[in-house]
């Protein structure tokens, strides 16, 4: 992000909010969140696994091992191999969320293929499958409204995006996911004029949010010193 500096005040410069980078922008600012969020969906398929097995339902114990390839290559970061073709016999994401509809790991099956395609830059079809995914948890639905968020902004349906990214705001229960989304409603709402409404963003964050060791928290003074009048120069 580009700086200026004033007297006494840095002065940051708008930046526009897309998805071209959302895993670098994002997932390496929080690698740690990016480990909770994947285990969290590895304990929650594999707490399934095991209450299926004991229960006796084969086709969710098959949903689950069936899996494992393509998510092999997600982690690779092979989003195209993931969606279509993993290797080894195994099915991609889109073939395992149509073959196991109506189980938890054909459901994580959408949530996949919609990253997949948000990193390839197909954003109708990421848009589709978020929209197929039944968001769970405490992170994953400000995930999901973030993640459809991007797409819109790439699409350059604004309106759209700024309902998506307060969306995610409001659902998130962990400060980084709510100040990253609320980050992204106040910039875009200021790259779009809506000074007020930006700043009732960034007013949120510094209310809401309470992490003073965080870069990005405390950019929002300057932020809110900015919309308010600050210097641009």
């Amino acid at each position: 992000m580009a700086k200026r500096k004033s007297d006494q005040i840095e002065v940051v410069e708008v930046e526009q909010v897309t998805a071209s980078s959302y895993a670098t922008a994002f997932w390496e600012k929080y690698p740690n969140l990016l480990l909770y969020v994947l285990g969290a969906i590895a304990l929650g398929v594999a707490g399934w696994w095991m209450y299926k097995e004991m229960i006796v339902k084969p086709k969710q114990v098959e949903a689950v091992a069936a899996m494992w390839q393509a998510e092999q290559q997600f982690g690779r970061d092979s989003f195209q191999l993931a969606l279509n073709d993993p290797g080894g016999g195994f099915d991609g994401f889109l073939a395992l969320a149509d073959k196991f509809s109506g189980t938890p790991a054909g459901n994580m099956a959408h949530y996949y293929a919609g990253i997949c395609y948000l990193q390839s830059g197909d954003f109708d079809n990421a848009i589709a499958q978020m929209k197929e995914f039944d968001e769970v948890g405490s992170m994953l639905p400000a995930i999901k409204y973030g993640v459809l968020g991007d797409c819109y902004s790439e699409k350059e349906d604004f309106e759209t995006a700024l309902d998506y990214y307060e969306k995610a705001g409001d659902a998130s229960e962990n400060d980084n996911l709510k100040l990253y989304y609320l980050k992204k409603l106040g910039m875009l709402n200021e790259r779009l004029g809506n000074k007020e409404a930006a700043l009732k963003a960034f007013e949120r964050i510094r209310v809401e949010i309470a992490n003073p060791q965080s870069g990005d928290w405390r950019d929002i003074e300057k932020y809110i010193y900015r919309l308010q009048g600050g210097p641009k120069d």
